[in-house]
C-alpha cells in the first residue's frame, strides 16, 4: 500500500452578480461553509476565503469523492444567497485593498507583523500532505523531491491575472509569495538535525514565532508526520488538483525507497532549481527548463523523464501522469483563463466584461460543471 495523504484546498467567496470578491460575507454564507465542510472547515486569512482540510486518504478515489461532493454541495448551497465558490491561485478581478481580515489571533498577528505584504496576499493554494513513516528523515526525502517543485507548479498554475490585469506570469501567486520570508524554495539542509539547528537559530534571533511560520514551498509539517507540498496554485478543475497530489505522492514514495538518504543540493543544483522555479512562474508549460546535465528541456520532456525515474506501477499512478500530459497538451488553468479573456475581447467584450467571463468559467469549474 502506498503512503497515506491529505489535501487542503483554499477557496474564495464571490458575488455571483458582479463576479467580484465578497469583502464581508454575511453570517449565513459562512454558516453554510461550516455546515457543508463540518469538522473539515478552517478559516483563512480573509473573511472572503475558506479552507477545506481533508481527512487522511488511502486512494485517489477517496479523495475525489470527498472533495467533489464538498465542492458541489457548497457551491449549490451558496448559490441560493447569490454567492459562488472559486478555486484559483488569484481572483482575476482582484480587490485586495477591500478585503477584511479574519479575526483569529494567528491571522491578526500575521497582519501585524507583515502589514501590506499580508494584506495583498489574497491568493489560494493547494497543499498536499504525504505521510512519511517513522524513522525516515523527512528532510532527506525533501532533498530528493525538491527538484520537481517547478514541474508541479507549472501544472497547477492558475493565477495569470492580478487586480484586473494580465500579470505576464502563469502563477502570479508565487510572485506574491516571494514577498514573505521563508516562503520560497526550501533551504539546503542535510538532514533533520540540520533542520532543527536552522529552526533553533531562527527562534534564538527572534525571527520565528512558531515552527509553522516556516512556509517553504515544500516543508516537513509541524503538525503531522508528513511532507507538505505548498508550491501549487489552487486548481479550479478538481482533476488537476488530484493529478498534483498523485504525482507528489509518487515522488515521496520513490524518495523513501531510495537506499541512500538525499543530501542537500549543491550550489549548481540550487541555481538550477531557482531558474526552473522562475521559468515555471513566468511561462508555465511553455517554458524551457534546465535538466540535471545542463540540457534544455520542454515541460513534456521533463514530465517524461520524471515518469522514467518514478516508474508508476498501478493504474492510479499512471492516471496522474496521463492527466499531467493532458495539462501540458491542452493547457493549464492559466492558459485557459488567458485564452478565454482573449477570445472575449476579440468578440467585442470590454476588459471588465471579459474578466467577468473568466470568473464565470472558474466558478463553473470549481463547482464541477
Amino acid at each position: 500500500m502506498g503512503c497515506t495523504f491529505g489535501i487542503e484546498e483554499e477557496y474564495l467567496l464571490v458575488d455571483l452578480a458582479s463576479g467580484r470578491l465578497l469583502y464581508d460575507p454575511p453570517p449565513q454564507v459562512l454558516a453554510a461553509c461550516r455546515e457543508v465542510f463540518g469538522e473539515h472547515f478552517a478559516p483563512e486569512m480573509f473573511r472572503s476565503q475558506v479552507e477545506l482540510v481533508s481527512p487522511v486518504f488511502d486512494s485517489m478515489a477517496q479523495a475525489r469523492d470527498f472533495l467533489a461532493s464538498r465542492r458541489e454541495r457548497l457551491a449549490l448551497q451558496l448559490s441560493a444567497d447569490g454567492v459562488g465558490l472559486l478555486s484559483a491561485g488569484s481572483h482575476p478581478l482582484g480587490g485586495w485593498s477591500q478585503q477584511r481580515p479574519t479575526a483569529e489571533a494567528h491571522y491578526r498577528q500575521l497582519f501585524e507583523d507583515y502589514r501590506q505584504v499580508a494584506r495583498r496576499s489574497v491568493v489560494c493554494g493547494l497543499h498536499v500532505h504525504v505521510g512519511v513513516p517513522a524513522g525516515v528523515d523527512r528532510i532527506a526525502v525533501s532533498n530528493r523531491v525538491r527538484r520537481w517543485l517547478p514541474l508541479l507548479l507549472l501544472l497547477s498554475a492558475s493565477s495569470p491575472f492580478w487586480e484586473g490585469q494580465d500579470s505576464g506570469y502563469c502563477s502570479y501567486r508565487r510572485v506574491l509569495c516571494g514577498e514573505w520570508p521563508r516562503m520560497g524554495l526550501p533551504e539546503p539542509l542535510d538532514d533533520w538535525a540540520h533542520y532543527q539547528d536552522y529552526l533553533a537559530w531562527l527562534r534564538s534571533t527572534g525571527s520565528l514565532r512558531t515552527d509553522g511560520d516556516c512556509w517553504w514551498a515544500l516543508r516537513p509539517s509541524s503538525r503531522f508526520p508528513t511532507l507538505e507540498l505548498r508550491i501549487s496554485d489552487a486548481c479550479p478543475r478538481l482533476e488537476d488538483g488530484l493529478c498534483i497530489a498523485g504525482l507528489f505522492r509518487q515522488m515521496v514514495e520513490w524518495a523513501i525507497r531510495q537506499p541512500v538518504p538525499g543530501r542537500a543540493p549543491d550550489q549548481q543544483a540550487l541555481w538550477r532549481e531557482q531558474e526552473n522555479y522562475w521559468r515555471a512562474m513566468r511561462l508555465g508549460r511553455r517554458g524551457q527548463f534546465i535538466g540535471e546535465d545542463g540540457s534544455s528541456l520542454t515541460a513534456q520532456q521533463w514530465l517524461t523523464e520524471t515518469m522514467d525515474i518514478l516508474q508508476p506501477g498501478c493504474a492510479e499512478a499512471r492516471d496522474a501522469f496521463s492527466r499531467a500530459g493532458a495539462i501540458l497538451l491542452f493547457g493549464s488553468s492559466a492558459d485557459h483563463q488567458l485564452t478565454a479573456f482573449a477570445l472575449a475581447r476579440q468578440s467585442g467584450a470590454s476588459e471588465a466584461q471579459a474578466l467577468r467571463l473568466v470568473v464565470k468559467g472558474l466558478l463553473d469549474e470549481t463547482a464541477g460543471q
